[in-house]
């Protein structure tokens, strides 16, 4: 009898004590997993996936080091952002240089897209953009772009500058032979005729980038002349100044940053790239991607009405950046 009354308090021992240890598990298992998940989204006709959110290279690059940008980076891949933005020309290039730091190790599980910056005087042409494109392989640390995009087309000029013989679409062409990029583009947010003019030539770009924001939803903006051409081609629509390149919009209360971010998402876009410095910045973004519910038509109505005519929240349609002007202004 006490044999038994033993083996039966030894049984039931056990039974908690393994009970017990997968709690403890599950607990563990529990902490470390991502709190967030952000869904992906067709990259236009293919059908190839990526995050609703994409960390933009030109924001990274502020953050207060190259080690905070890189735990900016770690954290965002664990939340199920996979789409990574840069350009040749950001920041001298420390954008590209801290970013392949970020990745290393990690370069098979985003999807990597840089800008050749062809815009600048002096750097048109094949040959130019060739060689932004290895100088960017190298800070990059990858043998490969999963998308390589023509920057900042602003006038007619570049426009044609960018099909003539010897012009960037040649090299486009080339690297892509070579295997250095897998999809190509073009981006621009001084003017959306431009991105209209560049689409009549019915070129097959992957996608393109340019600005959309309840700001811009005005005649005259981005989403009622170029977005619907974007959807007709096929081409991924890749959003940014979504709250209007410099955050005014929300330091001066008129719209906040998850009403702008929701309201771009509800757009027929593949990512939205926001600019993130900070661990606070990402984890509040992905949170609005992770938990994302499309407005209704009334609701994008309503938020429109409120942001009509204030034209002041679109800065970028009247300047041009030209990071990394000293230091690579020339390329070999």
């Amino acid at each position: 009898m006490r044999h038994s009354a033993y083996q039966n308090r030894r049984t039931f021992l056990k039974t908690v004590g393994i009970a017990g240890a997968a709690v403890a598990l599950n607990r563990t298992t529990l902490a470390s997993a991502p709190e967030l998940k952000v869904p992906h989204r067709k990259l236009g006709r293919h059908d190839e996936q990526v995050s609703s959110l994409g960390i933009g290279g030109h924001t990274l690059a502020v953050a207060k080091t190259v080690e905070e940008a890189t735990r900016i980076a770690h954290e965002a891949i664990d939340y199920g952002v996979t789409f990574f933005d840069n350009a040749w020309e950001y920041h001298e290039g420390r954008g590209e240089e801290w970013m392949g730091q970020a990745l290393a190790g990690k370069r098979d599980q985003v999807f990597l897209m840089t800008k050749v910056c062809t815009h600048r005087p002096g750097q048109q042409g094949k040959e130019k953009a060739l060689a932004m494109l290895e100088q960017s392989l190298t800070r990059l640390k990858t043998d490969h772009l999963d998308l390589w995009q023509v920057h900042q087309i602003g006038s007619e000029a570049e426009v044609e500058a960018i099909f003539a013989p010897g012009g960037v679409i040649e090299a486009i062409e080339q690297a892509r032979k070579q295997g250095k990029i897998r999809y190509c583009g073009f981006t621009g947010h001084l003017n959306p005729k431009m991105h209209l003019r560049v689409l009549a030539h019915k070129y097959p770009f992957d996608t393109v980038q340019m600005p959309l924001s309840v700001f811009d939803s005005h005649a005259e903006g981005f989403q009622k002349l170029v977005l619907p051409e974007l959807i007709k081609q096929g081409i991924a629509p890749l959003a940014m100044k979504t709250l209007g390149g410099n955050g005014q919009s929300v330091k001066d209360g008129i719209i906040t940053s998850e009403e702008a971010l929701r309201y771009t998402l509800s757009l027929p876009i593949t990512t939205l790239i926001s600019g993130i410095d900070s661990l606070a910045w990402l984890k509040q973004n992905a949170s609005v991607a992770a938990n994302f519910k499309p407005y209704t038509s009334e609701e994008m109505a309503a938020l429109e009405k409120r942001c009509a005519a204030k034209s002041q929240y679109e800065p970028y349609r009247h300047w041009a950046y030209l990071d990394g002007h000293s230091r690579y202004a020339n390329v070999a």
